[in-house]
């Protein structure tokens, strides 16, 4: 088993930029500091056009990282996800996209259910996470199997971990007026004043998400 730190020693460790795996409400987590999270591709053998997602403790964290403003709809739709297993997707760009996304002008942004998980994340500040695995393998779905495929990477205890889903999270992507959807199941173009594409279907879907002819 590799080491297992409590969330003041993790949360240090991850400010000093290090990786580091944790239990959310879906799957483990294998993350870092965004600043550092070069780490996370290498380590996953991962290829670097798929994205990484930026965890937090609440929505007001992430609003104070990011210091962009933020649409009524993307509030009103993080206040009926969060905290849960919904990624929101929005057209953020700015240095965390860069990092996290490079390339693009979107960024996933996820507040985990899990307290254990939040709990580090106020701690520590938010995350840059991927799902705790190495490119094409399945999933880890506790803390035995995430030491498995990282065991140089320290854990947060105390393990065994509380169990997720075992499901990856929904994923909505905001998408502007009169845009057409992207790359995923939606189709057709956001209505007057934009809406939410549905990219990755989740165990329950939350009320207001878009698919087309439905408005945020």
């Amino acid at each position: 088993m590799s080491t297992v730190l409590a969330a003041d020693a993790l949360a240090a460790h991850l400010q000093a930029g290090q990786p580091g795996l944790f239990p959310t409400d879906t799957l483990p987590a294998l993350a870092t500091v965004p600043a550092t999270c070069g780490q996370i591709w290498r380590l996953k053998g991962r290829p670097l056009d798929k994205p990484l997602i930026l965890m937090g403790a609440d929505l007001e964290q992430l609003q104070a990282v990011l210091a962009v403003p933020w649409r009524s709809q993307w509030v009103e739709q993080a206040h009926r996800c969060w905290p849960g297993a919904v990624t929101l997707v929005l057209p953020i760009d700015g240095p965390l996209t860069q990092l996290l996304h490079p390339g693009g002008t979107s960024l996933g942004l996820r507040v985990p259910a899990a307290q254990s998980a939040r709990a580090l994340l106020r701690q520590c500040g938010p995350l840059a996470t991927t799902s705790a695995n190495r490119s094409g393998a399945p999933p880890a779905l506790d803390a035995r199997q995430a030491a498995a495929q990282f065991p140089d990477v320290v854990l947060l205890g105390p393990v065994p971990w509380e169990p997720g889903s075992g499901q990856a999270s929904q994923v909505l992507a905001w998408v502007g007026e009169g845009q057409p959807p992207a790359e995923g199941p939606g189709q057709g173009f956001a209505p007057n004043g934009g809406g939410w594409q549905v990219l990755r279907p989740g165990l329950a879907p939350p009320t207001g998400a878009w698919p087309p002819g439905q408005g945020g």
